[in-house]
């Protein structure tokens, strides 16, 4: 499938922005180098004959995403949270993306629920509405179960896209292999595992039963959080290419003049969202990972309910710790220990200067501290901290890439209900409360405790593995004692009494 025949979609890529007027708008919008911008248009012209028209009634940039497929949309999806790099104008128009697709039948609905879930759908469901909502992968209806009458939401995907999806996705492969090839330079972003990442989520979007164990694990872990809801699971309803959910009333976040005018705080809101999603990320490891305005609704009880959880992320303790102590030192203004953080994370190789590293993180952090967010370009920050990792040698660490993407979602998302706020500000109480439960004497203490929990599971081998050293000791062609008995017959034998004088000391 990765072949040659994909420098066909990329082309038409190119040149579907070309016909459409997109091209020149969204140069302008990522601030692109006025010579990037000229050598596009005349690269582009000849060719925009073979670009896909779209539909005509759409804005330019919404009418070549929708136009060249699922995956354009997604990336339309993501920009359409930043206002701060894209524009407000060219935002707001694409937030359409998000839920405000053009939906297929009620009829073909029906009948994919009717052959996934093996029964009439009249047996199911005593109502099923028209879509109320359509996205880039699936739509969703409003029903009514038949057997209790609870109201539901039932989310279809759309007829075909597995292959539509999985085809774009293979276009991208051929454009990180040619980046790759051609520019040296960017092989420390790894562009081929980035979209070998981005494939491996949209598998499991891509699949229903996969998204409805996700969204049942994040309800169970945040569960008595206050303020913040997730819908509960209908299982015998729900298959490959179906998913219902409990309904969840509420008013859209992309929809900030209903969220005033229902009496939401805004700022209390922006800053509410940004901490729920640090806490979660922090504590559990496992987080929304497309947490846009169209999946967020405020509840009429002031509950922030979230919806969609066909991509979710994963960050192992390790990690969290080190994302943790990379967001305090920045908030504390340390940057020698934020560099010292990163390099013995790996994120930085070892043969570079930390004194010059810290120098170089000191340059990104200092103009942002004691500054409105909205005098903060963050198109121009964004630009500066790539120059930094570049100059440093630092590679794409592709167990970040998702948690980082989100974290930019989300801070989007929070200053579209409150240009002016801060994400260090509001982070800080969030970060500082996890560092001082994850990372100091009693989490060391901690992590001792359970180190030798797992050590002492070895308790029934360790007869047998120090008779076998011992026989291996005391073999006439070795010149070994007791005294040398390999390293690992101490730590499991210690790590077995300590289990054993644990459990003794619980038990009295």
């Amino acid at each position: 499938m990765r072949g040659p025949h994909n420098i066909w979609r990329l082309i038409r890529t190119g040149a579907t922005f070309e016909r459409t007027g997109a091209m020149r708008l969204a140069l302008e919008a990522l601030h692109a180098p006025r010579h990037l911008r000229i050598a596009a248009r005349v690269l582009g012209w000849p060719f925009a004959w073979l670009g896909v028209k779209g539909d005509p009634t759409q804005p330019p940039i919404s009418r070549a995403l929708t136009a060249l497929g699922p995956a354009y949309i997604k990336f339309g999806q993501i920009m359409s949270t930043r206002p701060d790099v894209v524009g407000e104008a060219l935002a707001d128009e694409l937030k359409m993306l998000q839920d405000d697709l053009p939906p297929f039948a009620t009829k073909v609905a029906r009948e994919e629920v009717e052959r996934e879930l093996d029964a009439s759908i009249d047996d199911l469901f005593s109502e099923f509405s028209e879509p109320i909502a359509a996205a880039s992968l699936a739509q969703v209806h409003r029903a009514r179960l038949h057997e209790t009458g609870r109201e539901v939401a039932v989310k279809v995907l759309r007829p075909g896209i597995e292959r539509a999806f999985l085809r774009d996705v293979d276009a991208f492969h051929l454009a990180a292999w040619l980046i790759q090839t051609l520019a040296p330079r960017a092989r420390r972003l790894k562009p081929l595992d980035v979209i070998a990442h981005f494939e491996s989520i949209v598998q499991g979007e891509l699949d229903l039963r996969m998204e409805a164990a996700a969204a049942a694990e994040f309800r169970a872990n945040t569960l008595e959080d206050p303020a913040f809801s997730v819908p509960e699971v209908i299982w015998a309803q729900s298959a490959r290419r179906v998913l219902t959910l409990e309904w969840a009333e509420g008013v859209k976040f992309g929809d900030v003049q209903a969220l005033a005018a229902q009496g939401a705080n805004l700022t209390e809101l922006s800053e509410r969202v940004m901490q729920q999603f640090l806490k979660v990320a922090l504590r559990d490891g496992f987080f929304h990972g497309d947490m846009h305005q169209g999946n967020l609704k405020l509840a009429p009880n002031g509950d922030v309910v979230a919806l969609d959880f066909g991509i979710m992320g994963r960050i192992d303790a390790y990690t969290r710790r080190v994302y943790a102590e990379i967001i305090i030192g920045f908030l504390r203004k340390d940057y020698r220990r934020v560099a010292e953080v990163h390099f013995e994370a790996g994120y930085v190789p070892a043969d570079q200067d930390v004194d010059a590293f810290a120098q170089a993180l000191r340059s990104v952090g200092e103009p942002i501290f004691g500054q409105d967010a909205t005098k903060i370009s963050m198109a121009r920050l964004l630009a500066h901290l790539f120059d930094v990792t570049e100059r440093f040698g630092m590679e794409t660490r592709t167990e970040l890439i998702l948690l980082q993407r989100t974290m930019v979602v989300v801070e989007g998302v929070a200053r579209s209900l409150n240009p002016a706020m801060n994400m260090w500000l509001v982070a800080q109480p969030v970060v500082e409360q996890y560092i001082r439960s994850h990372i100091g004497p009693q989490a060391v203490l901690r992590d001792l405790t359970q180190t030798v929990r797992v050590l002492s599971r070895f308790g029934p081998l360790l007869p047998g593995m120090a008779e076998k050293a011992l026989i291996q000791a005391n073999t006439p062609d070795e010149d070994h004692t007791a005294a040398t008995l390999p390293w690992w017959v101490w730590v499991i034998t210690g790590a077995g009494l300590a289990g054993g004088i644990a459990t003794l000391t619980r038990l009295i």
